[in-house]
């Protein structure tokens, strides 16, 4: 198992009650730690503090049942230019959301505010069950969102957890709200440390290709041809260059195993760009 005992600090995306603070708690319980919690306003910031900050691990939502890849968390992750911070572990969370006010009047809710990921996952609810002139505010996080509302008249509602709703009292007024009852998001755990084998491991990368008919074929073959189990691939847009994209896969296998070491020097033959996110347990 991963030995984090040395760990001081742990950075996350706040405020309190959020459910990157609740997936912190999931790893420290895990790996039987108790450091000093930071929370963040940003993901940018997570990572930033893990750098910046030794004997720090952050975590990050990297990827939802119902909306995909974390676009923010992927795309700060590859412009983190220290290649000593590496993915260490995830964990897989079931996450529920509640309408929550200051109210206990449903239908006089004519505000709703949240995280974005969290918009998105409920917009079924919010299209079929709020006004259509509904006003939508975007924050940094479903906690942040709770916490916000003292900021709004009592009209307004925070799409967060159950949790949420206690620590900063609130009534929830609709319950299980997301579009798809068992929506679950995958958080990592970050740090710069180096992790072992333990026959249980995938490793990310990502890379990009010439833009060319058969680059990303030519790519895709390597793991084929040394028979190695794809389990997630999505494409980004490079910011280069419009039409250009880099692309995010995970494997089973582990960057201590010669296989896979060797798997990836072919690759980075292949490819313009390459980097490495870590070997870690499933």
């Amino acid at each position: 198992m991963l030995k984090l005992e040395h760990i001081k600090e742990a950075a996350y995306l706040g405020p309190e009650a959020s459910f990157s603070e609740m997936a912190k708690d999931k790893f420290c319980e895990k790996y039987q730690i108790n450091p000093y919690p930071r929370p963040q306003k940003t993901i940018r910031q997570v990572i930033e503090y893990v750098t910046e900050t030794p004997e720090a691990i952050g975590v990050l939502p990297v990827e939802n049942s119902i909306e995909g890849t974390v676009r923010e968390s992927l795309d700060t992750l590859m412009l983190c230019d220290n290649p000593n911070i590496k993915i260490l572990a995830e964990i897989v969370m079931p996450i529920r959301h509640c309408l929550l006010s200051r109210t206990t009047e449903f239908y006089s809710i004519t505000g709703v505010i949240s995280h974005p990921q969290a918009l998105a996952q409920c917009q079924n609810f919010i299209h079929d069950e709020l006004p259509r002139n509904l006003n939508i505010i975007e924050t940094t996080s479903t906690a942040e969102a709770a916490r916000s509302l003292a900021n709004y008249n009592l009209t307004y509602a925070a799409i967060g957890s159950e949790k949420t709703a206690e620590v900063y009292n609130l009534n929830i007024l609709k319950e299980n709200i997301n579009d798809d009852k068992s929506n679950q998001t995958r958080f990592v755990l970050i740090g710069e440390y180096d992790t072992e084998k333990t026959g249980r491991d995938k490793t990310s990368i990502a890379f990009s290709t010439d833009n060319r008919p058969g680059a990303l074929l030519e790519v895709l073959n390597i793991f084929y041809k040394n028979n190695i189990n794809l389990t997630y691939i999505s494409s980004r847009p490079s910011k280069q260059k419009f039409g250009e994209y880099i692309f995010v896969v995970n494997f089973d296998g582990h960057i201590r195993s010669k296989k896979i070491l060797n798997t990836l020097s072919e690759v980075k033959e292949k490819t313009t760009y390459m980097k490495f996110f870590g070997s870690y347990e499933k």
